[in-house]
């Protein structure tokens, strides 16, 4: 096998030197267009995950890295003065000028041949006389530019501008150093990398950069202006570059990574920010899947296709965590006036991998003084401190998310909704929500759905409500009220999500007269009539759920249904005041809003849920949920429970862990109103995280209640907590310690000596 690399960094020599080691027959080239220690960046920091596939693969280049690694467990975060220190971390890392030599002399060892300061052919020259072509050319990959209609790059340039800077002394930490100027907030990201050197990054947001003259110094003003700014993370010392320039990070992916024999590797098929970690890391752990594709499969089409099978995934999640990670940063001006362990605790978690449970692994005492500086009693997970909104006080942070079951009659619940919601209130969350309750038959999504326009519904609510607060005490039950809007007249959930009903339609309504989908029935637009009459059938229904005694009031004005699509620029055409700008989108469901704040109790709480984001060009986004949030707020709103989507049939959501998270968080940084967090959110680590860091008040969960109705209570048990944020039913008791499992955890036997 004949194989030609295009790129000498890190991924390419290693997969080169893999594939030679693993056959000496292979003729294996590398070009590299640089001199051999030309390089950028300083240090490179590698898992012990990835140095465990480096020492199975190859012990050689293993053991000349460990002869030159430098480790420590500490993180540092220096906001405002205080510095926070979580330890139990583990990173080793090294001088990446000294890992090429290492991958270098390992090559020639083997008899790769290297080709310094030379271009390499194109590729699809290369592909005529080599049976493989590894492109490792990096995030500028000529490679992958020549074949962009089949690999089908996507390049995304991100909000701040970083430079790659070194200092002659080494961190006892990662460090983490906060500057907040006239300019606008800069960070530091500082690493050891030897015993006498360091990394150090300097990011911040593209307006402070140039706010903060920037864009007008060279090379060594710009070196000295940031040894100044961050005097006190340096002791003085100065900084040093190496053809260091700002830049602004960009995001590369892939639709496919392999052209016939030509494989795209590293950051050409690739990236992550530098915020979570190398992009070393993830050539090199290319590099390891791609030698083991090739001995494991027959041909080199079949291996390249593993090869991406088993990578892709990986590198998605990886991509996933940066993005969460590089967006805190470009948001890190939102942040700056928490507590400084919150602040501190935020800032590790911010990624989602690392979490509120494998910090107190960690390093406990760091994370027992966060706790402790939020407010939760000794010993009491962040979930199970209590939580006033409005006149209601909850005791701990759960929330049953309101879930359509399609299992109604006429409108009125029936014993499968007591069971229903009486289970999951038995479960122990402090507020169990209903489904969507819609305030008139014309108003319900399916013919299954639930409602609240007749005396007879309101009976069969009270039914269930007071079932709650007698079965369940300290559970407060909450109704969520809304009108389908152009979403309605569909079939049940399970006979076809959003299908028109074969027969027995009724009429829809909307703002504009658009249809949901293809195949969908055209609503009609609203006109003033019939504006008022939806008004007063919302507020009637809030009558009667007051008289049902629910404890808390939801407005649905989400997920594309009638008040929804009043605030979205894609499903509101109107040319009247309900129309055009944010403010007149916003008029009508405000008058909702306002019609039901007027019967509702002033002690009970009213919130209003919203789609943060349309997942659609030219829809609802991030600036506008902040304005409807505020909106709402000040016209009554105790709270906001911020989803996203489905208001249009053609949205691209992002989807991921907790993937809507980030809008309740930037909801709350930026108006201090108390949010609701939904989206895959599924553990109750990640509950304890997203409260702790403070990006929620409260986290609701939709799936995790249907397959465990004592979501809520099992998760207590698991964490060992018995407090007052929690109560078993009487019945129930008896099993709040987990089962025991069966004899394969017991003690072995011995069966041998010494």
């Amino acid at each position: 096998m004949r194989v030609a690399v295009i790129g000498g960094g890190p991924g390419g020599l290693y997969a080169a030197a893999l594939l030679k080691r693993l056959d000496p027959a292979r003729e294996i080239t590398v070009w590299e267009r640089n001199a051999p220690d030309d390089t950028f960046g300083f240090g490179v920091v590698l898992s012990d995950e990835t140095l465990g596939g480096i020492e199975h693969a190859d012990p050689v280049v293993y053991a000349a890295m460990q002869r030159e690694f430098v480790r420590w467990d500490d993180i540092d975060i220096v906001h405002r003065g205080h510095r926070s220190t979580s330890g139990g971390h583990g990173f080793a890392a090294l001088g990446r000028k000294r890992l090429l030599q290492i991958l270098h002399e390992r090559c020639r060892d083997l008899g790769v041949e290297l080709r310094f300061r030379t271009q390499a052919p194109p590729a699809a020259e290369l592909t005529a006389s080599y049976d493989l072509v590894i492109a490792a050319d990096g995030v500028n990959s000529l490679t992958r530019d020549a074949h962009a209609d089949v690999f089908g790059p996507r390049i995304e340039e991100h909000r701040c501008r970083y430079i790659w800077l070194a200092a002659d002394f080494a961190f006892d930490a990662f460090r983490f150093e906060i500057a907040e100027t006239e300019h606008g907030v800069m960070q530091l990201h500082g690493y050891p990398y030897n015993a006498g050197e360091s990394t150090v990054i300097v990011e911040m947001r593209e307006e402070v950069w140039q706010a903060a003259g920037f864009d007008g110094l060279g090379e060594r003003e710009s070196v000295e202006r940031c040894a100044k700014l961050f005097a006190d993370a340096l002791d003085g010392r100065p900084l040093r570059s190496n053809n260091s320039s700002w830049i602004r990070f960009r995001t590369v992916v892939n639709d496919r990574w392999s052209h016939g024999t030509t494989v795209l590797l590293g950051d050409a098929a690739h990236t992550a920010h530098f915020s979570i970690g190398s992009g070393t890391k993830l050539a090199v752990e290319d590099a390891l899947a791609l030698a083991a594709c090739i001995e494991e499969q027959p041909t080199i089409e079949r291996a390249l296709k593993a090869y991406e099978e088993e990578r892709r995934p990986v590198v998605t999640s990886t991509q996933r965590a940066a993005r969460a990670s590089l967006e805190w940063f470009e948001e890190l001006g939102r942040y700056v006036d928490q507590p400084p362990r919150q602040f501190a605790f935020n800032l590790l978690t911010r990624s989602r991998r690392v979490t509120h449970d494998n910090l107190r692994l960690r390093d406990p005492e760091f994370t027992a003084d966060v706790e402790r500086e939020f407010g939760c009693p000794p010993g009491t997970p962040p979930m199970f401190t209590p939580l006033r909104i409005g006149g209601l006080e909850l005791r701990n942070r759960v929330v049953v998310s309101p879930m359509d079951m399609y299992s109604a009659v006429d409108g009125v619940p029936g014993d499968f909704h007591l069971v229903h919601l009486g289970a999951r209130a038995l479960g122990g969350a402090g507020l169990v929500m209903t489904e969507m309750v819609c305030v008139s038959p014309e108003g319900r999504i399916t013919p299954g759905c639930a409602g609240l326009w007749n005396p007879q519904q309101a009976d069969a609510w009270g039914r269930i409500a007071a079932f709650v607060h007698q079965q369940a005490p300290g559970t407060a039950i909450g109704l969520q009220l809304g009108h389908s809007g152009r979403k309605g007249s569909t079939k049940l959930m399970w006979e076809g999500i959003d299908d028109p009903l074969d027969e027995g339609n009724w009429p829809l309504s909307a703002p504009s007269p658009l249809p949901y989908k293809k195949g969908s029935q055209t609503p009609q637009e609203l006109t003033r009539d019939g504006l008022t009459e939806i008004r007063e059938q919302f507020a009637a229904a809030a009558w009667r759920a007051a008289r049902c005694d629910f404890d808390l009031l939801e407005l649905h004005c989400a997920h594309g249904y009638l008040l929804s699509s009043f605030l979205s620029p894609l499903t509101n055409l109107r040319t009247d005041g309900y129309g055009g700008p944010l403010a007149n989108r916003l008029r009508y469901p405000l008058e909702v809003f306002d019609a039901v704040r007027a019967i509702w109790p002033d002690e009970r709480p009213l919130t209003v849920r919203i789609s943060a984001t349309d997942w659609a060009e030219g829809g609802t986004g991030g600036d506008d949920a902040v304005q409807i949030a505020r909106a709402f707020a000040a016209h009554g709103a105790d709270a906001v429970d911020v989803s996203t989507g489905q208001v249009v049939a053609e949205e691209k959501p992002a989807y991921g862990r907790s993937y809507q998270t980030p809008y309740a968080d930037r909801i709350r940084q930026e108006t201090g109103i108390p949010v609701i967090a939904v989206g895959a959110i599924s553990s109750w680590d990640d509950v304890n995280s997203l409260i702790l860091a403070g990006r929620t008040d409260l986290c609701a969960l939709a799936r995790p209640h249907l397959y465990d109705p004592h979501w809520t209570l099992h998760a207590a048990a698991e964490q060992g907590y018995s407090g007052p944020g929690i109560a078993w039913p009487l019945p129930y008791r008896a099993g709040s310690r987990r089962p025991q499992t069966g004899r394969t955890d017991a003690p072995k036997p011995r069966l041998t000596l010494g």
